[in-house]
């Protein structure tokens, strides 16, 4: 016969012959508890039986129902993980498209201004002669262009 020690972490075989049907006191040997125990008759032991099955069958349920709610939770997660990434993805795309209108505007910059110095070149002779005091400062613009063109071929 296999009995169950009441902690539930134990259960032992023991010889039916050693426990009379008055019962007797049984000691646990992983807890240390002592208990009493009687043999139960046929019909007892399949109600118990029927207890036990009934009470693992509630806690299975449970333990069902638990995991439904955990992978739920999960999936709502996922879901959430999932709408923050699309998000960062927009976010990102937003600075990139952020980052080449810079680029252009830098580019458009430049051409504009190299576009205005060629059109002051070119109007540089009428020019002074209607602005006289004008002569200084587009002799300097043009030494200063002359050095950033020669700066830049030293670093090609």
């Amino acid at each position: 016969m296999i009995i169950t020690c009441p902690c539930e972490k134990k259960q032992f075989k023991i010889d039916s012959s050693l426990i009379p049907n008055e019962g007797r006191e049984l000691q646990c040997g992983s807890c240390e508890r002592v208990w009493f125990y009687k043999p139960q008759n046929g019909s007892e032991a399949l109600l118990t039986l029927n207890n036990n099955i009934s009470t693992n069958i509630t806690e299975q349920n449970q333990v069902i129902k638990k995991n439904l709610e955990i992978s739920k939770t999960l999936e709502q997660e996922k879901i959430i993980e999932a709408e923050i990434e699309k998000e960062n993805l927009k976010t990102v795309e937003k600075l990139e498209g952020k980052k080449s209108k810079l680029f252009s505007y830098l580019i458009v910059f430049i051409i504009s201004f190299v576009a205005l110095i060629i059109l002051v070149d070119t109007l540089k002779t009428p020019l002074i002669n209607v602005f006289p005091s004008l002569e200084v400062i587009l002799f300097n613009l043009f030494e200063t262009l002359q050095d950033i063109k020669l700066f830049i071929i030293d670093l090609i």
